[in-house]
């Protein structure tokens, strides 16, 4: 994102997906570069396939060419005008709207997303709990910092900020149909989001099927108890790895100030 500008680049040269969602004989199968994880099998007639279904093996990822999306952009000329945060964190409303800069670039910052079958892990350690990634990039190689106040300028600036949970929000599973309808009312501008609970800087758009109301004390309790998750992270980093990753005094405050609120 151009910070003057607002213009975006697409800076990845190809995709990167699961292999798994793409049957022998698929059609997208015929942008495959290379493939890891999958195997191959010679048919008949000859040919070599990709055996892309995670039969033997699970994880197949594949990267494929940026031919397999036919409308291609690599660069969008038009300012940016919104920041989704996507989570899965189970007391995030299916929407939220940040309208506090520092907040906004906050949450981001504290991103919770679960591990995915990419990674593998540690043995004791727990594929389902909850991890912090900081605006969903592990492969950061500079102060977090610089992260944090880039977007928390966009945010000042006018960018709008939302955060989309979509995995499960207190059992119930948020699923496509409820994010792609969420995505398609604020692009057209029909979002109605209002004031939620005692909240200055957090707005929520009511959907169907998902109550997020503090009047369940269980919910409320474990709302605040992730927000403290994200203010040990801040904390955390004062001090992990000699303290490079450390944010200004103002994300700790905006986060505290949360809880502050969800408590009165």
């Amino acid at each position: 994102i151009n910070m003057k500008d607002k213009y975006t680049i697409a800076l990845e040269p190809a995709y990167f997906d699961k292999t798994a969602d793409y049957p022998i004989g698929c059609e997208d199968n015929k942008f495959i570069l290379t493939q890891q994880n999958a195997g191959a099998i010679a048919l008949a007639d000859g040919k070599v396939v990709s055996v892309t279904e995670d039969i033997r093996n699970g994880n197949g990822r594949a990267v494929k060419s940026r031919l397999w999306s036919p409308n291609r952009v690599d660069r969008i000329n038009e300012p940016i005008n919104a920041i989704f945060w996507l989570m899965k964190d189970p007391t995030i409303p299916p929407v939220l709207k940040l309208s506090g800069a520092s907040l906004g670039s906050a949450m981001g910052a504290t991103l919770a997303t679960k591990r995915s079958s990419a990674e593998r892990l540690a043995a004791g350690v727990d594929p389902n709990a909850l991890v912090v990634e900081p605006y969903a990039n592990p492969f950061r190689v500079y102060p977090l910092a610089m992260d944090y106040e880039r977007f928390k300028e966009l945010i000042a600036e006018g960018v709008d900020c939302y955060i989309l949970n979509t995995g499960e929000f207190m059992g119930t599973k948020v699923q496509p149909k409820h994010t792609l309808g969420i995505i398609e009312s604020i692009v057209e501008g029909t979002a109605n989001f209002h004031k939620w609970e005692n909240f200055s800087d957090i707005e929520i758009m009511d959907v169907e099927g998902f109550d997020a109301s503090f009047a369940n004390k269980e919910y409320a309790e474990q709302f605040v108890a992730r927000m403290n998750d994200r203010i040990n992270f801040v904390k955390s980093r004062e001090t992990e790895k000699a303290g490079i990753d450390k944010l200004p005094a103002d994300a700790l405050e905006a986060l505290e100030a949360v809880i502050k609120e969800a408590k009165a």
